[in-house]
């Protein structure tokens, strides 16, 4: 199965191909979209789209996986980004791919067995999983291999996603418990 994974924003747009055959994982294609800063929103969302669909046409996904937004303290940039986000579930939508969405806690969860893990952690378990030489940079990219890579870990059964879902829940619950 191949899968496109997105990691959504406005000035840069991670994405990463993979293919799982059994459980092994391989990287077909990662990298950013990246869009000026100077251009009007209009603009940059549709260079995004026009770059999400090109890479869709060469790789052919199956499935994509989109990491849900993490809203931070800047309301004007969470806006953006949903925007960006918008805009990558059109393309896939359009072009007739099964999406999926993960919080930075199940994707953590999925990758590392640790929802809070650091960056760092989820990183080198991207590198380690698609045996890379180095963990792919921008962290964007980085980080949208690694929702590809929860997601093939998800979408292999009902089970496994109910059950990726559970443990993130529970390293949730844990969490609070100790604050």
């Amino acid at each position: 199965m191949r899968i496109l994974g997105i990691d959504p924003g406005y000035a840069l747009m991670g994405y990463g191909i993979i293919e799982k055959r059994g459980n092994r994982f391989s990287a077909c294609d990662y990298g950013s979209v990246s869009t000026e800063a100077g251009e009007p929103m209009p603009h940059r969302l549709k260079f995004l789209y026009a770059s999400l669909m090109d890479i869709i046409a060469e790789w052919q996904p199956q499935e994509a996986a989109i990491e849900e937004l993490f809203y931070n303290t800047n309301a004007k940039t969470v806006i953006n980004v949903g925007q960006a986000r918008g805009v990558a579930v059109l393309a896939c939508v359009n072009s007739g791919l099964k999406i999926a969405e993960y919080t930075p806690l199940q994707i953590k969860q999925a990758l590392t067995g640790y929802g809070r893990a650091e960056k760092q952690q989820v990183q080198q378990m991207v590198k380690a999983l698609l045996s890379l030489e180095k963990v792919p940079k921008p962290d964007d990219t980085a980080d949208a291999l690694a929702v590809a890579i929860c997601h093939a870990n998800s979408s292999s059964s009902a089970h496994g996603m109910a059950a990726c879902i559970e443990r993130a829940l529970q390293a949730e619950r844990k969490r609070k418990r100790k604050i």
